[in-house]
């Protein structure tokens, strides 16, 4: 993680604490205590009042991923992102994304391999044949890596980890996902402690695949609520 707003539960206690008192967000930023901060955050999320959670912001720095993994993270919208040009910056090595099913199978493994020299080949011979970089990108595969900034505010992030954490969700981006959970918990456990899948943030299954390995490891333990 880059950076984040400093104190970001108390930020969002102060602003909650506003919403329901005479006295300032500004009071009640220096007074709260930590107890007051988690009960207030708590009470809140409970109770669907998530806009306080947007003045609270994170940005990540994340690299190694596939393009093909940051089209989906673009989609994501109410988030800021700075990714890396293919127009302006010349890849004179190109380590490629290759998911574990191929390279777990020695047959795909070399049929991909070839596919993505060939593509490397090309473009280094169109850029020396002076084509701009803009231009021979074209020829680039999905698996190229790239790197990317993004920021977005604490209840953006909560419906990104619900998506994006399921197991249903491509694999590339659930361990972008797992990893900035891990991160923001690290700096606001409250806000983030039942962050995750559907089945952990709100005990549903919007897909209703209840024999997927997470529901039935949440049932077993009687925190997944009873299958629809």
């Amino acid at each position: 993680m880059l950076t984040y707003t400093p104190d970001p539960e108390r930020a969002a206690a102060a602003a909650a604490r506003q919403c329901y008192s005479k006295f300032s967000a500004t009071k009640a930023y220096g007074e709260l205590t930590q107890e007051e901060i988690k009960r207030l955050l708590r009470k809140i999320i409970s109770s669907g009042h998530l806009s306080v959670l947007e003045h609270d912001s994170f940005t990540f720095v994340v690299e190694g991923i596939s393009r093909a993994c940051s089209h989906q993270l673009v989609r994501h919208r109410i988030a800021s992102y700075s990714q890396q040009s293919q127009r302006y910056v010349k890849f004179d090595e190109l380590e490629f994304i290759i998911p574990d099913s191929i390279l777990n199978d020695e047959e795909s493994k070399r049929m991909f391999l070839e596919g993505l020299e060939g593509c490397k080949e090309t473009y280094r011979r169109l850029l020396a044949k002076g084509i701009p970089a803009e231009d021979a990108r074209y020829i680039l595969p999905q698996a190229s890596p790239t790197k990317i900034v993004l920021t977005m505010n604490a209840r953006s992030l909560l419906n990104f980890f619900e998506l994006r954490c399921c197991l249903s969700a491509q694999w590339e981006i659930r361990r972008v996902a797992e990893e900035m959970l891990a991160l923001v918990k690290g700096v606001a456990p409250t806000i983030f402690e039942n962050a995750g899948p559907f089945c952990v943030s709100r005990r549903i299954c919007p897909e209703k695949k209840y024999t997927c390995p997470k529901w039935t490891e949440l049932y077993k333990k009687g925190c997944g609520g009873a299958p629809a």
